[in-house]
């Protein structure tokens, strides 16, 4: 596995060893031993996660506030346009975000630490996501980041899609000034 860090402190892209042939392909997509080795964090994973999202869906930007989650992203399918903020707020890169194409073709897979909003477009037909997190999902501490908040300023790639679908919930965000209120509360 080679690891790429970012701008980001944390967040790394992860690339596996992929070994093709004529049937195909074979990659180790997690092995907890080789995480810890080349990114020196030990993490539990409590839960995986499946979404199946179309064209034009922009699910995110998502947090929570007690007991974040860490999570390790991958496309098996399709192509996404992957955004993080950081929400730590005694990061270098508090308030910051970074962007990253995700695609089943690259078998690339981004690890975001605990402490981060995330978020994706989904930019092919269809794309399914898997991502394993380091907390149980908790409704209640749920929070989400608008995603077009002026003051973060997130260059998403809208005219890669046909049409823009958002949940309720992620069309209703928070600013990040009211975000950076609760956090720094």
């Amino acid at each position: 596995m080679k690891v790429i860090k970012t701008k980001i402190e944390g967040v790394l892209i992860l690339e596996p060893k992929v070994f093709r042939d004529e049937r195909g392909f074979f990659c180790e997509s997690f092995n907890q031993r080789e995480f810890l080795k080349q990114t020196g964090t030990d993490v539990a994973f409590v839960q995986d996660n499946h979404s199946h999202s179309v064209q034009g869906v922009l699910r995110g930007l998502h947090y929570q506030l007690k007991q974040p989650q860490g999570k390790l992203i991958r496309v098996v399918r399709g192509k996404i346009f992957d955004a993080v903020v950081d929400l730590r707020p005694s990061s270098p890169t508090f308030g910051k975000w970074e962007s990253f194409q995700l695609e089943e073709e690259n078998h690339q897979q981004l690890w975001i630490p605990p402490g981060l909003a995330h978020g994706f477009l989904v930019l092919s037909e269809s794309a399914d996501v898997l991502y394993k997190t380091t907390q149980y999902y908790e409704p209640e501490h749920e929070r989400t980041l608008k995603w077009n908040d002026s003051e973060i300023g997130i260059q998403w790639p809208l005219e890669q899609v046909n049409e823009l679908k958002l949940s309720e919930k992620d069309g209703a965000g928070m600013s990040w000034k009211e975000v950076k209120k609760e956090i720094l509360h």
